[in-house]
């Protein structure tokens, strides 16, 4: 399955609590909407990819128990960042203080932020171009760390705020850096 990209700018725009209350009603779709306006219906994993992102989530999650430094997040997670996008990281860390600085209405809708770290991986019906454009539109959007993890190619791309993109050969034991203190996970 192919994701699904539809153009509403020619007859709406639609405002952050319109593409929440669409999401609501089409809980069965996992829904993402660019800068522009355009609305992407992301298809769904198979069971590998599925399995490789809860172990993600899960050693962002063991860590983040430990240090006790901010939130995780699961790919159901929509967030709005400062260009009006609203995207869903495979897997996502915001810092604390950043999560407490929102309202509770905020924190219960679609919190308006960009992670400070998150994790795309590649599933076999992915295409790479989009991804590394995701990746790019958080990085300009404010995102501290990200990982494009990327199986079929076997390779890592690391992105950094104002720097260039680093390309890593798998297997590799990626760092958190100072982003996340102490957190590696080998992939």
């Amino acid at each position: 399955m192919n994701t699904v990209v539809l153009n509403l700018e020619p007859i709406a725009h639609l405002t952050d609590e319109q593409f929440y209350q669409l999401c609501i009603a089409n809980r069965d779709l996992s829904l993402e909407m660019n800068a522009a306006g355009k609305l992407i219906i992301v298809p769904p994993v198979g069971g590998e990819s599925g399995n490789q992102e809860a172990d993600l989530i899960t050693d962002l999650n063991n860590w983040n128990r430990q240090a006790k430094l901010g939130k995780v997040f699961s790919s159901s997670t929509i967030f709005i960042l400062p260009n009006g996008a609203k995207r869903s990281p495979d897997a996502a860390w915001v810092k604390l203080e950043r999560w407490e600085a929102l309202t509770l209405e905020q924190r219960k809708k679609f919190p308006p932020l960009v992670p400070d770290f998150a994790i795309e991986l590649r599933s076999e019906s992915d295409r790479l171009q989009p991804l590394q454009e995701k990746m790019q539109e958080y990085i300009e959007n404010g995102l501290r760390l990200g990982w494009l993890i990327n199986p079929q190619d076997a390779k890592v791309e690391i992105y950094r705020l104002n720097k260039a993109v680093e390309v890593l050969q798998m297997p590799a034991i990626l760092s958190g850096e100072d982003i996340l203190p102490g957190f590696e996970l080998q992939v």
